[in-house]
């Protein structure tokens, strides 16, 4: 519609503070008299709708000396304007999304200006200004070549289904899809059989990377003994419109110093993750390579997909093995439990933590138990850890078991590499292990957990020791 005072008044009548945002939006037509504003229904992540003003219209803006306008829609929250905007790009058929620091896949825009919005001083008008000054450091949007617009029109057909109202759109529906395992040794045959063995994939693609490291011959022993709906190829094309992307792939190296090996593992990575990210734009990366925190970090670096997308395994092996230590030791089972995981670096520096009384669904938890009984637990239990090895059958479990959650976007938690910073007070950028929220698109948040000055002391230690390599790593 057409800026009409009155009509926008009318529409604005379920906004918290419609005469702010009316005002505003006066505004914001001066400098913007092409908007288009509009009521839709906005589909949230947890599957919930809302109708909300939307602004659709071009930004301007120079890159190189040259003038470009970009296509933008901003969605109002019925709390505007004491809330930000969602932001999206809103590219044609003809224009792709270039991913960054500040757009992921989807187009969703993300700017320190929305971070740390605070009305009055945050308004649309200066929200349109830094877009448009960190759009001029990288351009958002590139010409498609005719043969990938055809996947761009069905990306932007899922975008635009989610976010803009289209009702029969069920964002929370279980669903199965198209799983890519990269490596051919042991681990990457042990993660195919489990997803296979579960029948989470309607189709399973391993890609032998010859590592010069890789053992057991499997991809071979696949030729041989064929499995139903599994693809084995060498080419990283097949990996096109995966939902998940299992990578295991670890270097065969000469390097004596451990910094050489970390090295040779990122070149290795460098040959794979940026091809995989462009044709599975989407999808999210199951980082299984090791060390699982730093080749998480660079995965994420290389792939240019939003840091949701990209996890590594982690701790869900040692975590899934202490729950079930837990429930045989307390006979509780279901939600009648204190929620309890593994966090942190994988090896000696792990250590248990457990759920707040607030749990990662809203609802309180069921039972708490006494501090001493915790520690009591927890001491016995990570006794028994440090007898179990990280064999490949038993990791390829724990990798089918996350795997289950993203493709039929349970939203559970797992102790999952992830991107740390301002987790318990971690500064540096860096891909430790904590309790996830996971679903179809990746890391949906973080569960509440009880404070623990050891476990953050231990974790800041972490936090700090892994920096201090990456910081050394030519990624």
């Amino acid at each position: 519609m057409e800026f009409n005072v009155e009509e926008i008044r009318h529409r604005l009548g379920k906004y918290k503070f419609r005469d702010l945002t009316v005002e505003e939006l006066k505004d914001v037509y001066k400098v913007f008299p092409n908007f288009v504003y509009s009521i839709d229904t906005y589909t949230f992540k947890d599957g919930s709708q809302k109708d909300l003003l939307n602004l659709t219209g071009t930004l301007p803006m120079k890159f190189q000396g040259n003038l470009y306008n970009i296509p933008i829609c901003l969605w109002l929250l019925d709390s505007h304007p004491f809330a930000p905007p969602i932001c999206f790009l809103k590219p044609t058929d003809t224009m792709g999304i270039r991913v960054g620091k500040h757009i992921d896949a989807q187009g969703r825009i993300y700017l320190p200006y929305l971070q740390s919005w605070s009305h009055p001083k945050s308004s649309i008008i200066g929200l349109t200004k830094e877009m448009a000054m960190k759009f001029e450091d990288e351009l958002p949007l590139y010409s498609l070549s005719a043969a990938e617009e055809a996947r761009q029109r069905e990306l932007l057909s899922y975008i635009s289904q989610v976010t803009d109202g289209v009702s029969q759109v069920d964002v929370t529906a279980t669903g199965r899809g198209k799983v890519t395992v990269i490596g051919g040794g042991d681990l990457a045959l042990s993660c195919l059989l489990a997803v296979s063995a579960k029948a989470l994939a309607d189709r399973l693609v391993l890609i032998d990377i010859s590592d010069g490291g890789t053992k057991g011959g499997g991809a071979m022993d696949l030729d041989i003994f064929h499995i139903p709906n599994v693809q084995v190829s060498k080419d990283l094309a097949s990996s096109a419109d995966s939902k998940v992307v299992i990578v295991t792939v670890n270097a065969w190296s000469n390097e004596k110093s451990y910094l050489g090996v970390l090295q040779s593992n990122v070149d290795l990575l460098r040959t794979i993750i940026p091809s995989v990210a462009y044709r599975s734009p989407t999808s999210v990366l199951l980082i299984a390579s090791q060390p699982v925190e730093i080749m998480t970090y660079v995965a994420w670096k290389m792939s240019g997909l939003h840091q949701r997308q990209v996890v590594g395994i982690g701790c869900n092996l040692d975590s899934g093995r202490f729950q079930h230590f837990m429930e045989t030791m307390t006979n509780c089972q279901g939600n009648n439990k204190q929620e309890a995981w593994i966090i942190g670096e994988q090896g000696d520096n792990k250590v248990a933590v457990w759920s707040a009384p607030q749990s990662s669904n809203g609802n309180p938890s069921s039972k708490l138990y006494p501090q001493l009984y915790k520690e009591q637990i927890t001491s016995r239990a990570m006794e028994m850890l440090k007898g179990k090895g990280q064999r490949s059958w038993s990791v390829g479990l724990s990798v089918a078991d996350i795997t289950s959650t993203i493709l039929q976007n349970k939203q559970k938690t797992h102790s999952i590499s992830s991107l740390s910073k301002g987790f318990l007070g971690i500064q540096e950028e860096v891909c430790l292990s904590i309790p996830c929220v996971l679903g179809a698109w990746g890391v949906i948040g973080t569960a509440p957990i009880l404070q623990d000055d050891q476990v953050s002391e231990t974790l800041l230690k972490s936090a700090a020791s892994i920096n201090s390599l990456q910081q050394q790593l030519k990624i």
